[in-house]
């Protein structure tokens, strides 16, 4: 009786283990952490010709690790592979310009955010755009992966042309060519855009759309994503958030004077 007993208690513990972790481990008990970055946006997430990245991102990410006490390696992540990543894929955190939103929440779980910035337009130096309602009846970029420029339309009702594109250096060129009138999304996006570019590509400073930038996780990660928090919070607070926007973006025109702790969403 008592070995019957024994091996139904074990079998039950092997069901328990598996049972809400999907076989993998939280980010706090893993010694080597894979996260996506984004490898096509200078002075956010940017691979150099010598394979190494950098950008505002990539510190942020430097940061977290360190303070988990984690080696990590990066991976590079577009805007349409990030939820696939983290859900079926190799990386424990994105930090790719991941704009927290309630879509997004159903499949991956986001701590921070770590950073808050708003919606703006670029355009061309003669351009006369000057807010979001002036996109109306203009031709907007959309990158693949991106729900930006679908938020002109359907949160400010505005009747844009939504014109797709694989990435950001095809909605550069595409701008450049006239085959659009405007790019639209994370006003530090566009800021190193436009600052690598150096054609004269210029923000609008409409600054509309709060945008939330998070870290995503595994939807199941709680731990994970607390610990995060933590980091996040402690990166505000000994001034190394300040620090790494001016590193990243001082010169760039965007509003810098106040950072402060973002209000998190909370790990659940």
């Amino acid at each position: 009786m008592k070995r019957v007993l024994v091996v139904v208690l074990a079998l039950a513990a092997t069901v328990v283990a598996g049972c809400g972790t999907s076989g993998r481990e939280s980010i706090v008990d893993k010694d080597q952490l894979v996260i996506g970055i984004r490898p096509d946006l200078p002075s956010v997430g940017f691979r150099r010709p010598d394979g190494k990245y950098e950008g505002f991102d990539v510190d942020v990410a430097r940061y977290i690790a360190g303070k988990l006490g984690k080696d990590f390696t990066f991976i590079p992540v577009l805007a349409s592979g990030r939820e696939k990543v983290l859900v079926s894929g190799p990386a424990d955190l994105v930090l790719a310009t991941y704009t927290i939103s309630q879509d997004r929440k159903a499949s991956v779980l986001f701590a921070g955010p770590y950073h808050i910035s708003y919606q703006d337009i670029l355009i061309r130096p003669d351009e006369t755009i000057k807010n979001v309602r002036d996109l109306k009846g203009r031709r907007i970029c959309e990158v693949k992966g991106s729900n930006a420029a679908q938020r002109v339309v359907e949160e400010r009702k505005v009747a844009a042309q939504v014109v797709p594109f694989a990435d950001y250096k095809q909605c550069l060129a595409a701008l450049k060519g006239k085959q659009v009138d405007a790019v639209t999304t994370n006003d530090v996006i566009l800021a190193g855009l436009a600052a690598q570019d150096g054609s004269g590509l210029r923000l609008a400073n409409a600054q509309f759309n709060e945008q939330r930038t998070g870290v995503g996780l595994r939807k199941d990660d709680v731990p994970g994503c607390e610990a995060v928090n933590r980091a996040i919070t402690d990166m505000y607070q000994d001034g190394t958030a300040a620090k790494l926007l001016h590193k990243w973006f001082g010169k760039s025109g965007l509003n810098l004077t106040t950072i402060a702790v973002p209000q998190f969403e909370g790990c659940s």
